[in-house]
């Protein structure tokens, strides 16, 4: 039989190995330490003792060894993911597992509208405290326009190669779907074209039309005369904010439809999706003249005494707005 001291010696450390376990699963199930909402960055390739080390100094947990000793018991080893994550005020070790374990990374977008320079997509993706390093003036001509989510901290140099690696996977995609006898001849051609259609095109029910009147031009010799593909070398495709000068319309570079015939030697700007498409399916018809029509759009024609009546329209427009 066991003796009274025996059994207050059983007791007491009966009771110590209750309130250890309590302890060690309250510090998991419990409420943190954590004064107000916050956000934490897991980085790539992070392990668990270093997760937790940056989460004690953040003051989300109170022991970075506690929590990963209890993270591997009840956390099935601490399944992390690198990423951006937002922890609530006071949330339990667990939950912070949880939270940096699950796909709920805060995302953060930057979007390059359709026909938006590469000096200009540059410089927006500098201005995004978000990101980390710096980046050259990317091709034109080399980006797809759309909307790219990013994490805190990541590389510029990363979000610019996805916008490449999308722009090449859908001109490929296009390519392949594209109209037989096309003027444009490469992808590549067909983005130069691409660019100055989206730079013209004032309504986008009108980009095939303008792709198609281009094209016509192309064909028989004819010079594309856009402005945008004078302004380009002066502004590298930002506004020029005031109207072109006679010796800029005369001025020889690689990009002045102007002074020579056949495409630019490379792109103006970086165009969307539809744009390309309407280079590589151009609408069917015979205009090789287009003025502004006074709505945002123009007015078409394929013979010059039919355009000069267009133009004609479009002065008495203007006057009427006191614009000229």
């Amino acid at each position: 039989m066991m003796s009274r001291r025996n059994w207050f010696i059983v007791a007491a450390i009966g009771l110590s190995a209750v309130i250890a376990l309590w302890s060690f699963v309250g510090g998991w199930y419990g409420s943190g330490p954590l004064a107000k909402d916050t956000h934490f960055i897991v980085p790539n390739g992070a392990s668990l003792a270093s997760v937790a080390e940056r989460l004690e100094k953040q003051g989300a947990i109170r022991s970075a060894s506690g929590f990963a000793l209890r993270a591997r018991v009840f956390g099935g080893g601490g399944a992390i993911k690198a990423g951006e994550f937002a922890i609530p005020a006071h949330a339990s070790s667990s939950r912070i597992l949880a939270i940096i374990s699950s796909d709920d990374v805060i995302r953060r977008f930057v979007t390059v509208p359709e026909g938006m320079p590469s000096i200009m997509v540059q410089e927006r993706l500098m201005a995004q405290s978000g990101l980390t390093g710096d980046i050259a003036v990317p091709d034109e001509g080399s980006i797809l326009p759309d909307s790219y989510a990013f994490g805190k901290g990541e590389a510029r140099e990363d979000v610019l190669r996805r916008m490449q690696a999308a722009m090449r996977r859908t001109l490929a995609e296009l390519w392949d779907k594209r109209d037989e006898g096309l003027v444009v001849k490469t992808p590549e051609q067909a983005v130069i074209l691409a660019s100055i259609v989206e730079k013209e095109t004032g309504k986008p029910s009108e980009r095939t039309m303008v792709a198609g009147l281009y094209s016509n031009r192309l064909r028989i010799g004819m010079p594309l005369q856009a402005d945008p593909t004078i302004i380009y070398p002066i502004t590298r495709g930002k506004p020029l904010g005031r109207r072109i000068l006679q010796s800029e319309i005369r001025a020889v570079n690689d990009y002045n439809t102007y002074s020579m015939p056949g495409l630019p030697k490379y792109p103006i700007t970086n165009p969307g999706k539809a744009s390309i498409e309407a280079v590589l399916h151009p609408a069917k018809t015979g205009a090789l003249y287009m003025v502004a029509d006074g709505t945002g759009g123009h007015a078409f024609a394929s013979t010059l005494a039919e355009h000069n009546e267009n133009v004609k329209k479009w002065f008495a427009i203007r006057r009427a707005r006191g614009e000229i």
